[in-house]
């Protein structure tokens, strides 16, 4: 997975009645990860690439 500052990033929800998190990234800090995002809430964390989470390019 390859993210830019700006993309919005989905975390999926990975049981069952768990919601998506919905963010965008503001810092890249490595090529593939990981990537500091804010999410829709106001929450900042840092996010590693994995199979639940993905990525919608902010130049579509």
């Amino acid at each position: 997975m390859h993210a830019e500052v700006g993309d919005k990033v989905v975390v999926h929800g990975r049981t069952v009645g768990t919601a998506d998190r919905c963010g965008t990234v503001v810092e890249a800090r490595g090529a593939d990860g990981p990537y500091l995002v804010r999410f829709d809430d106001g929450h900042e964390s840092l996010v590693f690439p994995g199979p639940d989470v993905s990525v919608e390019s902010h130049a579509s």
